[in-house]
This record gives C-alpha cells, structure tokens and sequence, in this order.
C-alpha cells in the first residue's frame, strides 16, 4: 500500500489524483448532480400511497434481512412472529435512519458554511439536505403508518453522536455520510424489488435508493479531495473517528427493544444474532463496497482499521 500524501494546498481548479486516479472537478460533479436532481427527485407525501393499509401476509423487510434469520430462535417464531419482527426491525431501521440522516444535515451546513455559496458545490450541498429533510420526513410516516413504535437509538450514542458532530474532520463527516448511507443502501437495493415485502415499504426504498445514488456520489468524491489535500493529522483523526463511528453504528443498527415488543427474550435474541454467521455476513456483504474503497483512499489504516474490524464490518 503507497504511503499517505503529504498535506497540501489546493484550489478548485488544480488537477488531484488519488490510488483511484484522476479527481473530476468539484464544480462538473456538483452540476451533473444538479441535473440528476431535477430529472429525478420525489415528493413521498404524493408519490406514495399512505392511505393504503398494511397488506396482509406481506414482510415489511426482506426475510433474509432480519437480525434473527436462520438462528436456532427464529426456526422456532411463527410465520406471523416473524414478519413481525420484521415490522419492527423496519421501523428500528427507519428511527436510524431519521437520527443519521439529521446528523448529516448538520455536518453538510458545517461544510458549506466558509464556501462560495454561488458555487454549483453548495447549490447541491443544500439539494441533497432538502433530499434529507424529506427522507426523515417519510421515514417518520413510514413507522407510523406501520403501526410500530419509534426506536431511538440509546443516550450514551446519541451523545456520542453529538461529541462527533462537534469535532468532526471535514473528510471525517463524509466518510461517516458514507457509513450511514451506503449499508442501508445495498439493503434497499435488495427490498424494493422484493415482491414478498409491503407495497409502500417498497416504495420509501425505491424513492430512497434513487436519491441517495447522488448523495453517495458527492460524498465519496469529496472524501477522495479531502484525503489528498487534508493536513496528516486530519486523516489519521478522520481514520479513529470513522473507525469508531462504524462500532457505533453497527451496535445501534437494530434496536434489542424489537425482540421485546415482538416477545421474546431479549438477552437470548441478542446473544444469537452476535453468533449468527448468516448475519455476520450480511452486515459484511453491505459493507463491503464501502470498506473496499475506503481502504483503496487510505481510510482503513492503523487503530481505524483495528476498530472497523472490531464493528464487525470489515471482514
């Protein structure tokens, strides 16, 4: 693996190159992301069909998907157990979802703040947090047409998130936005084209996944700027922080409180999705094009390293 480039200085307009090759220009990405934007954004208040009601028999989450599936504990759940558990595992995902995507909001402001706000960067920058706003805005209404409590995420994360706003890198913010983004992702991609699960769950995936497409464009290419123009110790905090960030996040992915709502015994549930190989795999499989190119940007070196394989993230 070639060493970390040395920090510095850069304007919009110099050419960069990272392991991956050539950066493209900030503002050319930003006005093709406009233009993605425009042909191909949603309203879930009227693109969706919330009138409608649960369908009977249908999953509101691919089986497959589900914390518990192929443990020793789920053999023995009821079909109706099940999907059950899978309704409340959506609306836990959901409540994440909302609280991730409000502290990327935050991170992008921060970023934009010093920046040419004429700029095609920020235009998007500012796109994609109205993107979000909606997104927490149908994710909210998906759990309560669902019928499933709101899951938030425990005190202690939360703060920690709050720590993490506060002193967050520049490159660390997005590759944190990737973290969030890009597991969930790979998820819905499977969920929306899945016959067996609910019309309208289908549908806030499908709107997602289109959406996010872009977010994920801007927020790698400029994690690719920022690991090559950023100062040695902003890449080494950003690689502790992403690194901690992904042991957080893969400890809050589902909230145990499911398993108690669903009745089982949380502590037995718990236990079994951490043995569970099939799950193991699962949360690796929807890392790993993000942990491969993180790796490939000079992300995944040293004590981050170490703590994204202790998330259980990296294989």
């Amino acid at each position: 693996m070639t060493s970390a480039p040395t920090a510095m200085t850069v304007t919009d307009t110099d050419v960069l190159r990272d392991a991956l090759g050539l950066l493209k220009d900030r503002e050319q990405v930003a006005e093709r992301l406009l233009d993605s934007s425009a042909k191909h954004s949603f309203d879930p208040d009227t693109e969706l069909d919330w009138a409608a009601p649960p369908e009977e028999g249908k999953w509101f989450w691919p089986p497959e998907l589900v914390s518990l599936y192929d443990t020793p504990l789920w053999k023995k759940m009821s079909p109706e157990q099940q999907q059950d558990l899978s309704r409340h595992e959506a609306a836990s995902l959901a409540s994440l979802g909302i609280w991730f995507e409000i502290i990327l909001m935050q991170l992008l402001v921060r970023h934009i703040y010093d920046k040419p706000v004429t700029s095609a960067h920020v235009r998007y920058a500012l796109t994609e947090i109205a993107d979000e706003c909606r997104h927490s805005k149908m994710f909210a209404r998906m759990i309560q047409w669902g019928g499933a409590p709101t899951y938030p995420v425990s005190r202690l994360n939360h703060n920690l998130a709050r720590i993490l706003k506060t002193i967050s890198t520049t490159p660390g913010s997005f590759a944190c936005t990737l973290l969030g983004e890009e597991i969930l992702d790979w998820m819905q991609r499977l969920t929306f084209p899945d016959e067996r699960v609910q019309t309208l769950v289908r549908g806030v995936t499908r709107i997602h996944v289109v959406e996010e497409a872009r977010h994920v464009r801007y927020a790698r290419e400029e994690l690719r700027r920022q690991m090559v123009t950023a100062p040695r110790w902003e890449r080494e905090l950003t690689r502790i922080s992403s690194g901690e960030a992904a042991r957080v996040f893969s400890v809050a992915f589902v909230n145990p409180a499911v398993y108690t709502n669903v009745g089982l015994d949380r502590r037995e549930a718990v236990a079994q999705v951490k043995a569970s190989g099939h799950r193991r795999e699962v949360m690796q499989s929807g890392a790993e094009r993000l942990t491969d190119f993180l790796d490939e940007i000079g992300v995944l070196r040293g004590a981050g390293r170490r703590l994204w394989r202790s998330s259980g993230l990296l294989a």
